[in-house]
């Protein structure tokens, strides 16, 4: 799942909420959420603004 969602990021143009990455893959926040947090401590993806993610460049 982790892979999908660098994909999502990696094509949206602008940072996106966990429900519109949830929405957007057809899975559950829950699950969406957690994969975030582990790509987060990876350092792939980062928060530049509250709630909202991006890939890190």
């Amino acid at each position: 799942m982790k892979e999908r969602i660098l994909e999502v990021l990696k094509n949206a143009e602008k940072p996106l909420r966990p429900g519109e990455i949830a929405a957007a893959l057809g899975e559950d926040k829950d699950a969406v959420s957690k994969a975030i947090k582990e790509l987060k401590a990876e350092e792939k993806i980062y928060s530049p603004v509250r709630c909202c993610y991006a890939v890190v460049e």
